[in-house]
């Protein structure tokens, strides 16, 4: 080649979640250049590249013993015990009652998912669980045959569920706005049926849960979705 050859690498970032809690965006345009191109999800929505959804949050009340503890924890372990209020599980049960299809439970915290696990007689995911049983789980979900699965934050990433229409958030990883729209987006692939996608988040009333789910619903509100709020007596 000549001297005159010009040698140029060029890279391409494709996300749907372009958000981070410490601010720092930019970074990424530093690293890969300035943003070309974005659709707001209802604009994607409207033009049948995902699916429709409806975002519920469900408020719960803590009963008298976690009332206690919570107002005599320290402020690091607030989250934990409103987060894991006893009246998700409950809210949980009507849940799936009203509906009939296949439903994803995502949380945070391992113990209260394996609670909800043995209560409803539904496998687990969490970061143990061997790659080789994930798989097995997932395909069994995809192919209809596992009504319920239950999982951690590591289905946050990269798992490709495509007739997933029912979700429920139980607890989450503090305020996360990145988090809370990639669980939305483990729904939001188009249905053979064209079936509506409901997200629901749990969320424990008058708590730093609540305030935590204010903010990680801040990204999705941006996209045009918006949250219809339900008490849990009331399901």
């Amino acid at each position: 080649r000549g001297l005159g050859d010009v040698y140029k690498r060029q890279r391409l970032g494709l996300t749907a979640t372009l958000v981070r809690e410490d601010g720092r965006e930019g970074d990424v345009f530093s690293l890969i250049g300035p943003k070309r191109y974005d659709a707001p999800w209802k604009e994607l929505e409207m033009a049948g590249y995902i699916a429709t959804a409806e975002c519920i949050e469900v408020r719960v009340d803590m009963d008298a013993e976690e009332r206690m503890l919570y107002a005599t924890a320290q402020p690091r372990d607030r989250y934990r015990i409103a987060a894991q209020a006893a009246a998700k599980l409950r809210a949980v049960d009507k849940i799936l009652a009203r509906h009939p299809q296949q439903a994803l439970i995502i949380g945070g915290y391992v113990d209260q998912l394996k609670e909800l696990g043995a209560h409803l007689d539904a496998p687990v995911i969490d970061g143990s669980t061997s790659t080789a049983k994930r798989e097995r789980l997932f395909q069994q979900f995809r192919d209809g045959t596992l009504p319920v699965l239950v999982v951690s934050k590591v289905a946050n990433f990269s798992i490709d569920l495509p007739e997933a229409a029912l979700a429920i958030q139980v607890s989450g990883t503090f305020g996360s706005r990145q988090e809370e729209a990639q669980r939305l987006g483990r729904l939001l692939r188009p249905k053979k049926d064209g079936q509506e996608a409901t997200f629901y988040t749990l969320v424990a009333r008058e708590s730093i849960d609540a305030e935590y789910a204010m903010h990680r619903q801040r990204f999705l509100a941006e996209q045009g979705y918006a949250y219809r709020l339900v008490d849990e007596v009331d399901l």
